[in-house]
């Protein structure tokens, strides 16, 4: 299981990193949004972009409630079926 958890987690980093242009080692789940100068429309596109990867649907009221990386990841193992990490928002 904590290969699909860490698949999860690196698959999160790397489009968040791709759609800003930064080193994904520079990103952690405790990385907000706004020292990562994501935005309102980056936060569109990258849950466009994590829809896709996962084949999942994150609905349009949850994406006001992500603050950080860890808030990603712990929404997608919900909508896949996988326990948080409660460990990820600390």
């Amino acid at each position: 299981m904590t290969d699909t958890t860490d698949e999860i987690e690196q698959r999160c980093i790397d489009i968040i990193a791709k759609s800003k242009n930064i080193a994904p080692e520079s990103i952690s789940l405790a990385s907000s949004f706004d020292s990562l100068a994501i935005d309102s429309l980056d936060k569109i596109n990258i849950s466009f972009e994590v829809e896709e990867a996962f084949d999942i649907e994150i609905p349009d009221d949850a994406l006001g409630s992500l603050k950080t990386v860890g808030d990603v990841v712990n929404g997608v193992r919900k909508l896949v079926g996988q326990p948080a990490d409660s460990n990820a928002t600390q």
